[in-house]
């Protein structure tokens, strides 16, 4: 007689570090992020599925493709439509509220924002992921995401000359060491490091907002060097810095 065991493959795993909960109205002592070293972009998934996925087209016309893809997109979002990409869809949205019928639309107090919503594919991947909890993170500060806001990309891009937007952690620059500051870092060389020179348009624990410098073609970190503590007026002897892992790349001019 034949036994069947239900059993279900671990068929994803995901490692996560725990950080202290400061979120107000919401229990528990630690929350969760996931442990990532880089974000991924379209040429590196292209690249799995070549040498993991069985893809066995031409790498350059997949990658040239999605971005083709990618890009009609964006443009039938922006013309109000909604897109369903199968694991999850992108709905455009306006924001605010019009005090009367006849109001013109304010890209100030009417924000266009385009919001994601899983769907039933993904969720039930999402069943089968294994969580791995790999301890207590160093909760002394972090960098948590750096927004291009020119290309509105989240750890990927930089646009010199553009703004740019970082959430973290006591990430505040505080301190009378000449030294404080924001920093791009290149990874190639890591002692070229460039400052943000300027008054950042804000400067609290957990936001800060400047303009990217002029940057060469390339890969580079962020990293935050500061005597914030967050107790105060309290302030450390010497400046610390904090650094994201997330590679930022400036791409290569047009020819």
């Amino acid at each position: 007689m034949a036994i069947i065991n239900n059993v279900d493959e671990v068929l994803h795993r995901i490692r996560v570090k725990l950080y202290p909960n400061y979120l107000p109205k919401v229990e528990g002592a630690y929350i969760a992020r996931t442990d990532n070293e880089a974000t991924l972009g379209v040429r590196e998934v292209c690249a799995a599925l070549k040498n993991r996925g069985g893809f066995t087209g031409n790498y350059d016309d997949l990658v040239e493709h999605v971005h083709q893809f990618f890009g009609e997109a964006a443009y039938q979002l922006c013309d109000g439509f909604a897109v369903n990409m199968g694991y999850f869809s992108v709905h455009p949205n306006v924001g605010g509220t019009f005090d009367k019928v006849s109001e013109s639309h304010d890209t100030g107090k009417h924000p266009v924002a385009f919001h994601f919503r899983t769907r039933a594919p993904l969720r039930a991947l999402a069943e089968r992921i294994v969580v791995e909890v790999e301890g207590l993170a160093d909760s002394s500060g972090y960098i948590d995401e750096f927004i291009d806001v020119a290309t509105g990309a989240v750890n990927e891009t930089l646009t010199p000359g553009g703004m740019f937007n970082i959430s973290g952690h006591k990430i505040k620059i505080a301190g009378d060491s000449p030294d404080t500051g924001v920093y791009f870092a290149s990874a190639a060389d890591p002692s070229l490091r460039v400052k943000v020179d300027g008054h950042l348009a804000e400067n609290a624990a957990s936001k800060l907002i400047g303009i990217i410098p002029a940057l060469s073609a390339g890969d580079w970190h962020v990293e935050v060097v500061t005597q914030f503590t967050g107790s105060g007026s309290t302030g450390l002897k010497n400046p610390r810095t904090i650094a994201s892992p997330a590679v930022l790349t400036v791409p290569q001019p047009a020819s």
